[in-house]
C-alpha cells in the first residue's frame, strides 16, 4: 500500500524534486506551500496540492483537515518550507530575526503539532509492523558551521537541528521516526530568493564589502546537485523501515562539516572570511 505524504514549501527545488519523486514512486503525495498557483505545474503531473502558509495556524490546520477527510493518516510529514535571511548580523533587525525563526524553527515545529494525530494514526494503522511514521526536518549543513553574512540562517538551521534531536526522542515511544535532512549545495532558485532578501541599509558599516554579502546569497548555488539527484538518496532514507537519524547530501556536505571539525577555528573562519571578502577589506 502507497503511502500518504505531505510536503511544506514545493514551490520550487528541493520541495518540488522531493514531491516529484514520492509521485514517481507510487505514493500519494500531498505538496503545499503559500502559493496554490506556484504548484501547478505539480498539479499537471497528478499531484494533489494545498496551500499552506506554515505560519498560519489557521492555514495549517485547513490543509491537514483535507488530508484527514481524504486519507485519514499521515506516513510522513516532510518540513521543507524555510528561506534564507543574508545579511551581516548587525545589519539585522528585530523583525529581520523573527521572520527568519518564525519561518525555519517554529513553523516546523507547529506543523509537527497539528499533523500530530494523523501521525499516530499512521502508526496505529501498521500495529504488527515494523514501520511507524516520519517526521522529516529540512536543516542544512550550514546549521553545522555559520557562515558571514547568513548568521540568522546558519542559527536557525542549528537551532531546527537542536529541536529535532530533542522531537526524535519525545516522539520515538509513539512509534514515530525523526530524520533530519542536511543539504549541502542543491539547485533551486534559493540563491535568487535570498538575493532579493538581503538586508544592506544604506548605513550599514559593510558597504564596503557588498559583492561578499551578494556572493554569500548565491554561494549555494555555485556547483550545486541537481535536486532531482540529490532526493532520490533522501526518499530512500525516508522510507526504509528503519530510516536513519540524518541523511546528507549536496555539494560540500561532506568537505564542509570535515573541515569545521578537523581544523582550528580561526583557520576555519579565515578560509570563509576570505571567501566572502572580508579578509582583503579594510573596515570604515
Amino acid at each position: 500500500m502507497g503511502q500518504c505524504i505531505l510536503i511544506t514549501g514545493c514551490s520550487s527545488g528541493i520541495g518540488a524534486a522531493l514531491a516529484r519523486e514520492f509521485h514517481r514512486r507510487g505514493h500519494t503525495v500531498y505538496a503545499t506551500a503559500r502559493r496554490l498557483d506556484s504548484l501547478a505545474p505539480l498539479a499537471l503531473v497528478g499531484l494533489r496540492t494545498l496551500a499552506l502558509d506554515v505560519n498560519d495556524d489557521a492555514s495549517i490546520a485547513a490543509a491537514l483537515a483535507v488530508v484527514q477527510s481524504e486519507q485519514g493518516r499521515l506516513d510522513v510529514l516532510i518540513n521543507n518550507a524555510g528561506f534564507s535571511q543574508v545579511g551581516a548580523v548587525l545589519d539585522l533587525q528585530r523583525d529581520d530575526l523573527r521572520r527568519q525563526y518564525e519561518t525555519n524553527v517554529i513553523a516546523p515545529i507547529a506543523v509537527t503539532r497539528a499533523a500530530l494525530p494523523l501521525l499516530r494514526a499512521a502508526t496505529q494503522s501498521r500495529a504488527g509492523r515494523s514501520t511507524g511514521a516520519v517526521i522529516a526536518n529540512v536543516g542544512s549543513i550550514v546549521g553545522l558551521f555559520t557562515t558571514p553574512f547568513a548568521g540568522a540562517y546558519c542559527s536557525s538551521k542549528a537551532a531546527l537541528h537542536a529541536l529535532s534531536d530533542a522531537l526524535r526522542m519525545e516522539v520515538a515511544p509513539f512509534g514515530i521516526h525523526v530524520v533530519t535532512v542536511q543539504p549541502g549545495g542543491v539547485q533551486s532558485s534559493f540563491g535568487a530568493h535570498a538575493e532579493a532578501a538581503i538586508q544592506l541599509p544604506s548605513d550599514s558599516l559593510y558597504r564596503g564589502v557588498e559583492k561578499g554579502i551578494h556572493a554569500r546569497a548565491q554561494a549555494g548555488q555555485v556547483g550545486a546537485t541537481p535536486a532531482d539527484v540529490f532526493v532520490v538518496p533522501v526518499v530512500d532514507a525516508l522510507l526504509h523501515s528503519a530510516p536513519p537519524v540524518r541523511v546528507r547530501g549536496g555539494k560540500g556536505s561532506r568537505l564542509f562539516p570535515l573541515l569545521k571539525l578537523l581544523l582550528p577555528t580561526r583557520r576555519f573562519d579565515a578560509i570563509l572570511s576570505r571567501k566572502f571578502g572580508l579578509s582583503d577589506w579594510t573596515a570604515p
